[in-house]
């Protein structure tokens, strides 16, 4: 993954979730994907706060926007990995983000870890 290639997907990816576009956001990962956050436990009862599947986070996602309807992402820096990014970010909700995603062969999300830092 070169940097133009990261800073291009990030931008995309920051703008789905600004423009609270559910679908455009979901486009960006495999039927299959595995995802691990602690606000998916929060969001979903998923104790384990592991994911599998699209339709599982489409679920997760869709409750945080209903439960934070002015979600808003705003970018600080993109790393590239060979077949992954780690975008950092801060939330509007309290917290420096830190999520890494892990890109098949297409370039489609098949794996992400969230991280968060509460902004003291």
């Amino acid at each position: 993954m070169t940097n133009e290639q990261a800073n291009s997907f990030a931008k995309e990816w920051i703008e789905s979730w600004n423009n609270h576009d559910l679908e455009q956001v979901l486009g960006h990962y495999t039927d299959d994907v595995e995802m691990s956050s602690p606000f998916a436990a929060k969001f979903t009862g998923e104790p384990s706060g592991r994911l599998s599947g699209k339709e599982a986070l489409r679920v997760y996602w869709r409750t945080a926007l209903e439960k934070l309807p002015d979600l808003h992402f705003e970018l600080i820096e993109v790393f590239a990995g060979a077949s992954s990014i780690a975008l950092h970010y801060r939330t509007n909700f309290g917290y420096l983000t830190v999520e890494v995603l892990f890109f098949n062969a297409q370039g489609i999300v098949y794996r992400a870890a969230a991280h968060y830092r509460e902004i003291p």
